[in-house]
């Protein structure tokens, strides 16, 4: 690939994820919007319209077919991403696949074999890792001034008023569920601090039309090292985790999208609680994400832990899905 040029992208769906993603390519310095494509010829004329895409493809195939794509974003339901990422990776096309990866971790092993076969890269769409605030709190913890780390924390909700039973979060075949939706960013940010999966879990949960409407869970891991998170669709919004080592805590209350974002902030406190609240630079995370994904690609260097951390984090939602249904702890195999 001609590293002079930009990485020239299309869309797989016109999901509403999809156009905060479409601006973002848009913004990023090393990306450009080619074309947008949907199940209807009409729907993707109007969209592309709205938002400014050059090219409309009334399906998916004919977009994966343009030699003029480089990379595609797949904002499809959950059910649709093996299928699609799949068709992509043989297309010749990187593919960053929205969260979670996949239906399960089957799923998503065969779609980091048809990427790696066709010398493709593949990432899921968690755009919090890639801000600068988050490297920064990675730094501290490589700094050791928590001490040796023990506990992760986290918890993300937002509530619904009245539960919309036609909403895809409530349909177990399309992969609903709080904890695809909502606590893959928390297993991931278990995942981040940890960096190794758990031995077992044990998840509890409510479940509505087949599917947790929130969801609540314990994982162990080596050393006596523990984890816990809280996932749903009936609180208030949070999206906070904390992490405590045998010297201080790290707290981030927006560690998923900073609520002022001209300000993203964390907060450090050792023992005696003495706190220092320490400011990153403010860049919007979706850009960043696209810059970091294109990067990889323009340099051709694919980057095998972006797999790795989407197939672990897989691992762990379905282990906390069979304890959640089977109301029993899990053992995670390595």
């Amino acid at each position: 690939m001609d590293k002079t040029r930009t990485v020239r992208w299309g869309i797989l769906g016109t999901a509403r994820i999809a156009e905060k993603v479409s601006v973002a390519i848009q913004q990023a310095s090393n990306a450009e919007l080619k074309g947008i494509a949907s199940r209807s010829t009409e729907k993707a004329s109007v969209w592309a319209s709205e938002f400014k895409v050059p090219a409309s493809y009334g399906h998916y195939q004919e977009l994966l077919a343009d030699p003029e794509i480089d990379a595609v974003y797949i904002p499809l339901p959950p059910s649709l991403h093996a299928e699609w990422t799949i068709k992509a990776a043989e297309a010749g096309k990187h593919v960053l696949c929205e969260k979670p990866l996949a239906m399960d971790v089957n799923e998503a092993k065969m779609m980091a074999d048809a990427c790696s076969k066709n010398g493709v890269q593949l990432m899921d769409g968690v755009m919090w890792v890639h801000h600068p605030r988050t490297k920064m709190m990675k730094e501290k913890l490589q700094e050791n001034i928590l001490g040796e780390l023990r506990r992760v924390t986290s918890a993300i909700s937002f509530c619904w008023d009245e539960i919309p039973l036609q909403n895809i979060r409530l349909h177990k075949n399309l992969g609903g569920g709080s904890l695809l939706d909502m606590g893959w960013y928390c297993a991931r940010a278990i995942l981040w601090v940890f960096d190794e999966l758990p031995v077992k879990v044990f998840a509890t949960a409510k479940f509505v039309n087949e599917v947790d409407l929130n969801l609540s869970a314990i994982l162990w891991f080596p050393d006596g090292k523990r984890a816990s998170f809280d996932c749903g669709f009936d609180s208030c919004m949070r999206k906070w985790f904390e992490i405590t080592g045998t010297k201080g805590v790290l707290n981030c209350n927006d560690f998923t999208r900073p609520w002022d974002l001209e300000n993203p902030e964390f907060q450090v406190c050792d023992t005696f609680g003495n706190c220092e609240k320490l400011k990153s630079s403010t860049h919007l995370q979706e850009v960043c994400m696209i810059e970091s994904f294109c990067d990889n690609i323009l340099n051709n260097k694919p980057d095998d832990s972006l797999v790795n951390d989407s197939i672990r984090t897989q691992i762990i939602c379905d282990a906390l899905g069979e304890s959640a249904e089977k109301e029993e702890i899990v053992i995670i195999k390595s």
